[in-house]
């Protein structure tokens, strides 16, 4: 692990044993990476796609490209970025865009990285292509949950802001 993806305040899954959890340490194989997820979660499921999208983004500068968490995190960023397009501009051409490339950056990847159901993910970017109204009303699961946003995160996706 790279001491830039370490810190140890961040705690375990709520549930399972996810890809990147490492339970004979009790620890993440990268702690940021958990952080910017919880953070960036919250935050899609508020409906604040924008500053998801920053959570997601600042935490994939960490990574180099190739590895599982690069991808993963580049994936995020463009579902973020697939559902502003969406929601707040009308633009579904720029969604589905954006959500064909996140599909292929999660092409490979486990299924349950960091906590957060990637098959479910997948299924509902590829409805999406076909009918973005599968979009209304969706959420991201985390460790089998929904997760709100709190002000915490919006402090943390401020800290991060850059745009999409």
């Amino acid at each position: 692990m790279d001491d830039h993806t370490t810190d140890p305040s961040v705690g375990p899954p709520a549930s399972g044993t996810p890809t990147g959890w490492l339970p004979t340490e009790g620890r993440w194989e990268h702690d940021t990476l958990r952080r910017a997820l919880v953070h960036g979660v919250r935050l899609y499921n508020a409906g604040d796609f924008h500053e998801s999208h920053d959570c997601f983004e600042d935490e994939w500068y960490n990574y180099g490209r190739g590895s599982a968490e690069s991808m993963f995190l580049h994936g995020m960023v463009q579902v973020a970025a697939g559902a502003y397009k969406h929601f707040d501009f009308e633009n579904d051409t720029g969604m589905r865009s954006l959500f064909r490339t996140a599909l292929q950056y999660f092409h490979g990847l486990p299924g349950d990285f960091y906590g957060v159901d990637l098959r479910e993910i997948r299924t509902k970017l590829t409805n999406a292509l076909n009918d973005p109204s599968e979009l209304d009303g969706w959420q991201i699961p985390l460790d089998g949950a929904i997760p709100e946003a709190r002000d915490v995160d919006y402090e943390y996706a401020e800290e991060t802001e850059h745009g999409p």
